[in-house]
């Protein structure tokens, strides 16, 4: 039996190297082709197989230091050593996993330098070393022991200065922090050479007296375990000081630097003013891109101390006020202390990740108090004057969730009507809309609605549409379904007028119409815009079908209309699909695995093109502009990622969904997906 576990016990050792060395090669080999290709998602797909052949071969060695745990320093630096690659392998596949492309991936590694060099490379030498030499040496078993103690001397001491130092040394520590723990990581390594030279003379001096160490009395059993328990203390109290002596280099550092450790900016966060000698403190998340809550207000003179922490389940974020006041970046789960000192004047905080302030992620310390607030009157009648403040764009907040009643506009499509003829009445209103979730518009609408009504039919119907202006203005509507002179029934109606627009649809698509009034593009932007949609002939029936008119919004203030020096200058607020912000993210549209979904895209502009995408879906059907690029069964087996369209343009795409779940789908532009032109289909078996 015991020969049996004897056997067994060696097939496991055995085993763990065996298999782990095919996964350290193929995961080498995965990074190395990643970075040549500079594939960052591939490079950390590498790392963790690299990380995981790393976990193989050392089961053996874990189940031998728990059978027995370690006493010497050998075991414990190489143990330290390994444990700091691991590490340094988990950080950098984050890294690549979460970087957009290769040059943000190799940027701002600098800090993995002293965690390879001193944390791994440093220590896994002279374990190594503190392990061979006295072996090496030679002179048999009592000159190695005598070399084995000056090579373990302090052990426990050593390993804690260095390891515990350099953790602190990779945090966002003032820099005299730093640089004493720096000392005392340097320190700990060097002890390495005295004991080298101890271990020497210790062995030298055996080997030269072998009767003296023969004559020596063998420890009884007893007194083996009496020495280990002995042992065992001097060991946790050599810890214990290393510890210490740690802490001790901290508070050193910040006595000697105290400003670091309010982020070296007190003097400008207090503009000057005398101390209340009052603390405020606040409590800060961040989360789903954006602050909780996104401003403070703090009494002049008090100082302020800010508590933050990342509370999202994926994304990394960080804090940073104006004049440098950092809480370094945070993991999931993390969070700092930010003691931005004595607060004298408005402060602006964001997050510096790249594209977060942009997405809405920022923060304001408001000070309160007779000279802030007439200083900030001050600053408030002086950026009036023209620089866009007031305006609703403000409070965008693309990751803002609508209340609990919150319906998204059904995108719906019906079928054609049977009849030929198609009579309808648009009414022009003006009313006020909400637009994103927070931020309203008044807008100039079709019948209360952006994008307007949808019509449908057949090539050869007849539509004959009743525009009635109940504006405050002049109004008109064009058709791109018809053909005649715009003369007459394109032209401008003043408030309380009417006009009757026929056309005959004598070409199929997906069709725009408009209000053609001058200015015409912030007619347009301001919501008068909609779709006709005329089937091609023989159109196949599907399981469902949705439209969606891409528009764009340049916002004027609050429960205003649209700001046209925008429009002019082409500065975009938000694109949306169907009249409003992210709305099919928070109600999407559906369908089941195996049905056929066709969706309609038109391009109302007035200025940005649509590029209408579904993330993990592929179009076998795509029809653009009157006539089929593609086709389902085709020869070429081919299959389109996007709808491409310019401004006015439409068409529509057909797929199927091959598994349950979420489908994003948006328009490749992907500034404008980012700023509103996004939604869901949620896919059920």
């Amino acid at each position: 039996m015991a020969d049996d576990a004897a056997h067994e016990d060696r097939r496991r050792r055995r085993g763990g190297p065996r298999r782990g060395l095919p996964l350290l090669l193929v995961g080498l080999a995965i990074a190395l082709a990643a970075s040549l290709l500079a594939a960052p998602w591939a490079a950390g797909i590498g790392l963790l197989g690299y990380l995981a052949g790393l976990g193989l071969v050392a089961v053996p060695f874990v189940r031998a230091g728990m059978a027995k745990p370690p006493r010497e320093y050998p075991t414990y630096s190489a143990a330290a050593a390994m444990s700091w690659l691991a590490i340094c392998l988990i950080a950098t596949a984050w890294v690549f996993f979460t970087s957009a492309d290769w040059a943000e991936a190799t940027s701002g590694f600098t800090w993995l330098t002293p965690a390879l060099a001193a944390g791994f490379a440093a220590q896994i030498l002279f374990g190594a070393l503190s392990y061979l030499l006295p072996v090496v040496l030679g002179g048999g078993p009592a000159a190695v022991r005598a070399a084995n103690r000056e090579f373990n001397r302090l052990a426990a001491f050593r390993v804690t200065i260095i390891n515990l130092g350099l953790a602190v040394c990779l945090l966002p520590v003032p820099s005299w922090v730093r640089v004493l723990c720096s000392g005392l990581v340097a320190l700990g390594l060097a002890l390495f050479l005295p004991f080298l030279f101890r271990g020497l003379r210790a062995s030298r001096r055996a080997k030269a007296n072998p009767h003296d160490v023969q004559a020596q009395k063998r420890p009884t059993r007893q007194e083996r375990a009496a020495a280990k328990k002995l042992d065992d203390r001097r060991a946790l109290a050599s810890a214990a000081s290393g510890l210490a002596l740690v802490l001790i280099a901290v508070a050193g550092g910040v006595a000697i630097d105290p400003a670091a450790t309010t982020a070296g900016t007190a003097q400008s966060a207090s503009a000057g003013v005398t101390p209340t000698g009052e603390t405020t403190r606040v409590s800060v998340e961040a989360k789903d891109m954006r602050f909780t809550p996104a401003k403070v207000d703090v009494p002049v003179g008090d100082r302020l101390i800010i508590e933050v922490k990342n509370t999202d389940d994926q994304d990394v974020h960080d804090l940073v006020l104006e004049g440098g006041v950092d809480s370094g970046r945070l993991s999931p789960g993390e969070s700092a202390t930010l003691d931005v000192g004595i607060v004298g004047q408005d402060l602006d905080g964001w997050c510096s990740i790249a594209g977060h302030r942009q997405m809405g992620m920022v923060f304001a310390v408001n000070a309160t108090g007779a000279d802030a607030e007439a200083e900030a009157a001050g600053t408030e009648d002086q950026g009036s004057a023209g620089d866009g403040s007031g305006s609703a764009a403000d409070d965008l907040d693309f990751m803002a969730e609508p209340g609990p009643d919150f319906t998204a506009r059904d995108a719906t499509l019906p079928p054609a009507p049977e009849t030929t003829t198609h009579k309808k009445t648009f009414t022009v209103s003006e009313v006020e809309r909400e637009v994103a979730v927070g931020v309203k518009q008044k807008l100039w609408l079709f019948n209360g609605t952006m994008p307007g009504p949808t019509l449908r039919g057949q090539v050869g119907d007849t539509f004959e549409i009743t525009l009635v202006n109940d504006g405050s203005m002049g109004h008109s509507i064009d058709f791109h379904a018809g053909e005649l002179a715009p003369d007459q029934p394109m032209r401008t109606i003043a408030p309380g007028e009417s006009l009757t627009y026929t056309f005959t649809a004598t070409h199929s698509g997906a069709w725009m119409y408009h209000c053609a009034t001058m200015p015409m593009s912030s007619h347009i932007a301001n919501g008068m815009f909609g779709a006709v949609i005329i089937d091609p002939p023989n159109l196949p029936e599907v399981d469902r079908e949705y439209f969606m008119v891409q528009s764009e919004l340049y916002l004027g203030p609050q429960g205003g209309v649209v700001d046209p020096d925008k429009v002019a200058r082409e500065e975009t607020d938000a694109v949306v699909f169907n009249g409003f912000a992210n709305q099919y993210d928070h109600d999407p549209i559906r369908a089941k695995v195996g049905e056929r979904v066709r969706i309609w895209v038109v391009d109302a502009g007035p200025n940005r093109p649509s590029a209408f995408h579904i993330i993990g879906g592929q179009f076998d059907t795509v029809f653009k502009e009157g006539a089929y690029q593609l086709k389902r069964g085709n020869a070429e087996k081919g299959g389109s990622q996007t709808l491409d369209l310019a401004p006015s343009q439409g068409g529509f795409v057909e797929l199927e969904f091959a598994e349950a779940g979420h489908y994003p789908f948006v328009t490749h532009t992907m500034v404008d997906a980012e700023r509103g032109a996004h939604g869901t289909v949620e896919v059920t078996d």
